[in-house]
């Protein structure tokens, strides 16, 4: 799923520069998109999302494997299983240049020792077998800096496909008259996976009070993919909070909606929030690093302290009640989309990047530029 969803157009970059590329991961139904792009899929079978020893072992060997078949001249691991077991994997196989990107700590500084010792253990550990860490947050980096080598790290942002994701009336005009709502409806949206993580139980929460207090006047869905793999996976039904499932029409999407809510726990450099800011949608995020990096309170958005149902329900209900507020974050945020957010800059950057490792160890190949 990340190879299609947020890795998309960094391989298509890949193959535009002429590099033959590969895609490790898990199977399923997103393969076909990441084929589409050039990239050969190589498929992971026990390589998946969740943690679990068996599962995880039968994945380091098909990545030993593949690796072996493969004999690539750059792994770029990217998430933080296949983050830690690929850095490793790769540069004992002896892959020539193992860059690794780091999307979000899966701890923060505020979290407990025992959830912050395993983490960070695991992303320094694994960091000492790669060649360069790339880090979309300065935070993360900050937070891991003591105990990175020195030179090696630097903070090179996230972006979006900002051809494709663009404010449409015709296609707002379009889903809206889909799901049925009428024109001065405000509909809010949240988008991702429906676990506690991404900060469900708040939206919901949120649904209830505002649409108590609004009525028909404000709708509210949800977009995005169940996660079997999460014990604490949500469901919506008969909550009045419409859930959408997954959609090919994102551009769509964020262009219906009068506001974009990310109540998430943690993020690394959120792309939906990236997606409905070029789309000119006003926001409301949580107040987390990986959040705070797409705009500046009270300009370009608002922020709300993860896991609070009522400061979420006061932002969410100013923007409800205050046309104006959300014309003026909307296009304050779509101008800072356009100008910081370019996908293919970042794309670009991880091209840099190897050559850079390929000329500091002196191998014979260092243009991989696009």
């Amino acid at each position: 799923m990340s190879l299609a969803l947020l890795l998309a157009t960094e391989l298509a970059v890949d193959v535009e520069a002429g590099h033959e590329t590969y895609g490790l991961s898990a199977p399923g139904r997103f393969v076909p998109t990441v084929t589409a792009l050039g990239v050969e899929h190589v498929p992971l079978p026990s390589l998946t999302r969740s943690w679990d020893p068996r599962r995880d072992l039968r994945g380091v060997r098909e990545l030993v494997q593949a690796l072996r078949r493969l004999r690539p001249d750059v792994l770029h691991t990217h998430n933080p299983k296949t983050g830690v077991i690929g850095r490793v994997a790769g540069r004992l196989l002896g892959v020539p240049v193992v860059v690794n990107t780091c999307h979000g700590l899966w701890a923060s500084p505020s979290d407990r020792l025992r959830r912050r010792l395993p983490v960070y253990t695991a992303e320094v550990v694994a960091s000492w077998f790669s060649h360069a860490e790339l880090f979309q947050n300065a935070t993360d980096r900050q937070t891991l800096t003591p105990w990175l080598r020195a030179g090696r790290s630097e903070v090179v942002g996230n972006g979006t496909d900002l051809v494709r994701f663009r404010h449409s009336p015709d296609e707002r005009r379009r889903l809206r008259a889909e799901l049925g709502v009428a024109d001065d409806t405000v509909v809010v949206g949240g988008v991702g996976r429906m676990v506690a993580e991404k900060g469900i139980r708040e939206f919901l929460a949120t649904a209830d009070r505002l649409t108590a207090a609004h009525g028909d006047d404000v709708a509210f869905v949800w977009v995005g993919p169940d996660d079997p793999d999460k014990p604490d996976a949500w469901a919506v039904a008969g909550t009045g909070v419409r859930f959408l499932g997954e959609r090919s029409d994102m551009p769509a999407v964020y262009s219906a909606l009068d506001v974009f809510v990310l109540p998430s726990y943690r993020e690394g450099f959120s792309r939906s929030a990236m997606e409905a800011a070029a789309c000119r949608t006003a926001m409301v995020l949580s107040d987390i690093r990986g959040c705070r990096e797409v705009g500046v309170d009270g300009t370009h958005l608002l922020l709300s302290p993860p896991g609070d149902a009522d400061a979420l329900t006061d932002r969410v209900g100013r923007l409800v009640a205050d046309a104006d507020l959300r014309t003026r974050l909307a296009r304050a945020a779509e101008q800072r989309a356009h100008a910081e957010f370019d996908q293919r800059r970042i794309a670009a950057r991880s091209l840099t990047t190897y050559a850079d490792v390929a000329r500091r160890r002196g191998l014979g190949w260092t243009e991989v530029r696009p």
